[in-house]
């Protein structure tokens, strides 16, 4: 019979891989910036809230905060790296104010988390409280990552477009949503089951919106297509003509 140990480090080793999909999923994305040579109408918010909760839940799983919680800090040590790298691109390819603003954010974020950590260490003095404390913490904030596509999603219902709303990123929200549900559910840590369970909620939502919206947004793009297609050919029409007149 297997044990509860092992069937948790299989779920746990499944939502890490399936969490390293999830951070990586916006690559995508970020080629497409990198061609375009700028961030466009893509928002920097579902990176930073990321990596802030990545940051979190590694002081969370810190030995002397949360024992045992290995796969957790690994996951997370693994995502704060692959989230700053995105947020550093994300600034390389804005400007002006949009730069500035994400560039206050991320310092902000440091500071919180490095703040937080300073705190429970010297002033939290059992494991139970500094649990408690942080995991509190990471609730909140975590629910706030899985909700920061919400301003993606008011975009997409607006716009009757999914162009600025990857698949890729909202299918590995969900199943990293349901992972780490059935994870926290086997160990009975609340913590993990709150945030985690709303993301799979809300990773299901922008799914729905996914299947509702392709059809339109696919029309959108060949009709943008053929607008630049018959601009060049009016250029060329006046190009013509005026090689008429002069002569």
């Amino acid at each position: 019979m297997i044990s509860v140990e092992t069937t948790l480090t299989a779920v746990g080793i499944i939502g890490n891989i399936i969490s390293l999909m999830l951070y990586l999923s916006p690559m995508p994305t970020f080629v497409q910036i990198w061609k375009k040579g700028s961030v466009g109408q893509f928002s920097s918010v579902p990176y930073l809230a990321t990596l802030l909760n990545c940051m979190l839940w590694v002081v969370y799983a810190l030995p002397m905060v949360h024992p045992h919680s290995m796969l957790v800090l690994t996951i997370n040590g693994s995502g704060a790296l692959i989230e700053l790298t995105f947020v550093f691109l994300f600034i390389f390819y804005s400007e002006g104010k949009q730069r500035f603003k994400v560039i206050v954010m991320l310092l902000v974020e440091f500071a919180f988390v490095a703040c937080i950590a300073i705190f429970i260490l010297t002033l939290a003095h059992t494991v139970a409280a500094r649990s408690l404390i942080v995991g509190s913490i990471c609730v909140f904030f975590g629910t706030l990552m899985y909700a920061a596509p919400l301003s993606v999603m008011k975009l997409v219902i607006t716009t009757k477009s999914v162009e600025f709303m990857p698949f890729s990123l909202s299918l590995a929200a969900f199943a990293n949503g349901i992972c780490w549900t059935i994870y926290a559910l086997i160990r009975f840590d609340l913590f993990i089951t709150i945030p985690n369970s709303l993301g799979m909620l809300f990773g299901l939502a922008q799914l729905i919106l996914y299947a509702t919206f392709y059809k339109s947004t696919q029309r959108q793009i060949e009709a943008r297509k053929v607008q630049r297609e018959m601009g060049l050919a009016d250029g060329e029409v006046v190009v013509v003509i005026q090689d008429s007149q002069l002569q």
